[in-house]
């Protein structure tokens, strides 16, 4: 793992939006995973800008989401294709039928996820994997189990998933229990990991992915398998480490 220290969230987002735009500058046509959530929008206005200021071109990328919540429409402000749409595609030059996110409207679970495994084979393999960091160690909606999930799947939300998220919805009785979400494997299939962190609440979770055991409990912690992450955190989330 490269571990790279960034001073605060706006200098994690530039760090992180420097190896995202690395990636498009090199393979135009390159996959790009993406995610959603607080920890990754300083990334996405810092990309904005650069696109804006005619350094960047998104017309011949394609991106895959991690995740949708299960029952919520694409028009629904709090699903990940409203967010989405709102803190990315609409201002770049990105074509929208090459920008995939779960059906969260599909209420079969098994053609959901087989379909978006699909999607994920035909494009040929995600470049690059953005990814977020949960409170409890999840990657995605890939809580901790007993079992590392290998393809897309719907999850049952944890609690404090469900506490960590509540903040978006008018009460917590509204956010949805399900979600349909890239499986480890799938993650773990990208050819390259950046892992976006900020904040002493994920200070634990990070140490933890970063120098504990490889379990399903910590879901993260499978990334110490892989060739080529780059962690890029602030100096709250790795104020538990020696770095």
């Amino acid at each position: 793992m490269n571990i790279c220290k960034a001073k605060n969230y706006q200098d994690m987002s530039r760090k992180a939006a420097n190896i995202i735009s690395a990636q498009v500058i090199m393979k135009p046509h390159c996959v790009l995973g993406l995610a959603t959530g607080s920890s990754p929008i300083g990334t996405y206005k810092q990309l904005i800008e650069w696109y804006n200021k005619g350094d960047l071109d998104f017309a011949r990328v394609m991106s895959i989401n991690l995740d949708e919540y299960k029952g919520l429409s694409p028009e629904n402000p709090q699903s990940y294709r409203y967010f989405m749409n709102t803190n990315l595609f609409d201002h770049i030059n990105i074509d929208k039928a090459r920008t995939f996110v779960p059906n969260g409207l599909e209420p079969d679970p098994e053609k959901a996820c087989a379909e978006y495994e699909e999607i994920i084979r035909k494009s040929g393999g995600i470049d690059l994997q953005l990814l977020g960091l949960g409170r409890n160690g999840h990657i995605g909606f890939n809580e901790p189990a007993d079992a590392f999930a290998r393809e897309t799947h719907c999850v049952n939300l944890t609690e404090s998933t469900i506490d960590a998220n509540k903040r978006f919805f008018e009460s917590e009785d509204d956010v949805p229990r399900q979600a349909y979400t890239m499986g480890i494997g799938s993650i773990m299939k990208a050819r390259k990991i950046l892992v976006v962190v900020s904040g002493e609440d994920k200070a634990d979770a990070l140490k933890a992915t970063i120098c504990g055991p490889i379990t399903p409990q910590v879901p993260a912690s499978i990334l110490q398998l892989h060739n080529d992450v780059t962690i890029v955190a602030d100096e709250a989330a790795l104020s538990k480490m020696d770095i």
